[in-house]
């Protein structure tokens, strides 16, 4: 997918990176070789990775970093949340009235618990036994 990224001027995505350690030195060596005289104008690669040690350091050191942060406050996280929704799956949802009231109830509650939980991990070890990072796609799943 690089490689045909790179002369057709596509734009290619590899997620979750951190979960290929023993390929990181293949990464890193498709990186190094990386020509902009060669490439083309419009390539770009997108890579998507949890922290990790096994990530090659000149791959961090040569691209352009971009974080993404839970907001900070349960309303801010609840906006978030109702706003990551498609409005058409969120009407589709329920035949009849009451499941639709249903639904909402359970879709608050699993939205609030969500922030809920990502506001309390602002607090560190206090009350947790073992660290875990409730993120955006542990919702999602639910």
């Amino acid at each position: 997918a690089i490689n045909e990224g790179k002369t057709g001027g596509n734009w290619v995505i590899l997620q979750n990176c951190h979960l290929a350690v023993s390929w990181m030195p293949v990464l890193e060596k498709l990186v190094e070789e990386l020509d902009p005289e060669v490439v083309a104008d419009t390539f770009r690669l997108w890579l998507s990775a949890m922290p990790s040690p096994h990530f090659p350091v000149s791959v961090l050191q040569n691209g352009m970093k971009m974080t993404v942060e839970p907001p900070k406050g349960l309303k801010s996280n609840l906006l978030r949340a109702y706003l990551s929704f498609e409005e058409e799956w969120f009407d589709s949802a329920g035949n009849t009235d009451a499941s639709r009231r249903a639904f909402r109830k359970m879709l608050f509650g699993l939205c609030f618990f969500h922030a809920l939980i990502q506001e309390r991990c602002n607090y560190g070890p206090l009350g947790w036994n073992i660290p875990y990072q409730f993120s955006e796609p542990d919702r999602q799943i639910c």
